[in-house]
């Protein structure tokens, strides 16, 4: 089972939120899929982040700020960078990334703060279950006999 992992530069906010709403679709989706979330400067998992992953039903257990030094790099089939391509850390060669880089909710006006939180889920949300659906979909050629693909 390879790893799929969400980067940004503090661990707080965009990445434990999609590191959440991964491990949901993921399983939604019925894929063997191992989520991480990490940062370059860890701090800690912002509270907004488990109060907008609630009001929609989506666990926030494990959810910690991790350094991008604890993630196992060999085992990382995938990086999903989150701020802007200039915040992130150097990834090893052949690594399959992507770039979204969203706005930070947590930098929103404290009075706009938790609808910041709940823009980006939603945004994350929509991302991530196009992404997994891709995946399904290539898990699902991959069982097909070769008689059977599509040319």
């Amino acid at each position: 089972m390879s790893i799929l992992l969400f980067l940004c530069d503090a661990n707080a906010a965009r990445s434990p939120l999609a590191e959440a709403i991964a491990r949901e679709l993921a399983w939604k989706h019925h894929l063997e899929l191992e989520v991480w979330s990490a940062g370059t400067f860890p701090s800690h998992v912002r509270p907004e982040v488990r109060r907008v992953l609630d009001e929609v039903g989506y666990s926030a257990d494990g959810l910690r700020s991790k350094s991008i030094m604890e993630v196992p790099m060999d085992e990382v089939g995938e990086v999903i960078s989150l701020c802007l391509p200039s915040q992130a850390p150097p990834l090893p060669k052949g690594l399959e990334s992507q770039s979204w880089p969203l706005p930070d909710p947590s930098s929103a006006p404290s009075a706009e703060r938790l609808e910041a939180f709940r823009a980006t889920r939603d945004e994350l949300t929509r991302r991530l279950e196009r992404f997994m659906r891709a995946k399904a979909a290539e898990r699902q050629e991959r069982r097909r006999a070769p008689w059977e693909r599509a040319n």
